[in-house]
């Protein structure tokens, strides 16, 4: 039976995007389309505290540098637990079932802060609860992947799935640029309570805002999300069905090597955007005409994910392995460069460090799309989608990882540190995936 003849069912019974005959263009396409949404709904969520953290000092919290760091990391940690789970359930409850019960699940993180944020008083474990529930945007990353990629032939991987990641990051861009935007209005008047009072003594502010809207404000969205997924989505059964069936990717060399170049990429590319609004505020804040961290923060995400989605069709065409090795050497020149722009004298040094910081985050963008192009190539169909589903769980640790080191490392160290691992990163991806002669070409 061909999946036209089943089309209002969930499930596609017949389906092989390889096979002329049982792939459906429109359907595929489709799917993709609805889960990007939901995707970067997702991303948003998860990224809500890199929007927040920044500011909550000004609001009459009095939380130190470390605690920020470690607000800011939480839901990475979440993140990355929860695609652990994520990541086995695409053949479990298919696209539709997956998608939607996880973007309803958004809705508590949205609305917890904007009860949280109205008032100092609330308990710094309060925050970092729900900062690890906003890490459900992050989770259902390695689930949603894995789904989208049933849809699609291996010649139309590369472009799918960098569409949908890439768009999905412009999530974190999102929330940090109209975060500041958003607070500033009125525009739920005092349904959840008056104004908060933001001080900034340094610049000399004074002035009423409605930090209580940052998440309240996406709810609606999320909400729609949740009824087209469950209106418009199929699904695709897969060979296996269990957890215990999927663990065999772990028996695997590639699954390993594959995770490492993984969280070269996008590892650094979340971890820093979880940091990076702190990171301006704790190394140019004293500064007289210091820069606001929410103006510039958003600006990373955004070139990030504008490069995975201009890196997916060019993966496509020459292959994922060369543009993660020159992603690697990218990262590893790019923060070796920035560790030497941490000592600022004043306000005038920002923008090298700025400029350091936007090539990271554009080379980090390759690699998530080059390394997303690999893995169907060098995986069978099921297993392929485990091993996308594990390499972003990993990876997902990101932020976590980051904010962690550096409320335990000076600045300078850490960031040689990332320009360290991305020369071994680029060195197996060179070996193992880009040379002439490598085992495993993709």
């Amino acid at each position: 039976m061909s999946a036209k003849a089943i089309k209002s069912s969930e499930w596609l019974e017949s389906w092989d995007p390889n096979a002329e005959g049982k792939w459906e263009s429109k359907i595929a396409w489709k799917t993709l389309w609805v889960t990007t949404y939901a995707l970067t709904l997702g991303f948003m969520s998860w990224f809500l505290v890199s929007a927040l953290a920044p500011k909550l000092n000004n609001l009459g919290f009095d939380l130190s540098k470390k605690e920020l760091y470690w607000l800011a990391a939480m839901p990475g940690l979440a993140g990355g637990g929860l695609r652990l789970i994520w990541m086995f359930l695409p053949p479990i409850l298919g696209t539709r079932k997956l998608v939607t019960y996880s973007t309803a699940l958004l809705i508590f993180p949205l609305v917890g802060w904007s009860f949280a944020v109205r008032s100092p008083s609330t308990p710094y474990v309060a925050l970092l609860i729900l900062a690890f529930l906003s890490g459900i945007g992050g989770g259902v990353f390695s689930g949603f992947m894995p789904s989208t990629s049933y849809f699609f032939p291996k010649s139309k991987q590369g472009l799918a799935l960098g569409i949908q990641a890439g768009v999905g990051n412009f999530g974190v861009s999102i929330i940090q640029f109209f975060t500041p935007i958003i607070v500033g209005s009125a525009m739920f008047g005092a349904t959840l309570g008056g104004p908060q009072n933001f001080v900034d003594k340094v610049k000399g502010i004074d002035k009423s805002v409605w930090y209580q809207n940052a998440g309240l404000v996406w709810v609606p969205f999320v909400i729609v999300s949740v009824l087209i997924s469950w209106k418009f989505l199929k699904s695709v059964p897969v060979t296996s069905r269990g957890v215990k069936d999927q663990l065999d990717i772990f028996n695997n060399k590639h699954t390993w090597l594959m995770t490492v170049l993984y969280f070269m990429t996008f590892g650094t590319f979340a971890g820093f955007s979880a940091q990076f609004g702190l990171l301006i505020k704790n190394l140019f804040g004293e500064f007289a005409n210091a820069p606001d961290p929410v103006k510039f923060a958003f600006f990373g995400p955004l070139v990030g994910s504008a490069a995975r989605v201009i890196s997916g069709p060019i993966a496509d065409r020459v292959g994922g392995g060369i543009l993660t090795f020159i992603s690697g050497v990218g990262i590893a020149v790019s923060a070796f460069f920035t560790s030497g722009q941490l000592s600022p004298a004043s306000s005038d040094d920002f923008m090298s460090f700025f400029w350091g910081m936007m090539a990271i985050f554009f080379f980090a963008g390759v690699g998530n799309a080059s390394t997303f192009k690999q893995m169907p190539m060098i995986f069978e169909p099921r297993q392929a989608g485990g091993v996308l589903g594990w390499t972003g769980a990993i990876a997902a640790f990101g932020p976590f990882i980051f904010g962690v080191l550096l409320s335990l490392m000076a600045p300078t160290d850490f960031f040689q540190a990332v320009a360290l691992f991305a020369v071994v990163g680029t060195a197996i991806a060179w070996w193992f995936y880009a040379r002439k002669g490598a085992v495993a070409k993709s």
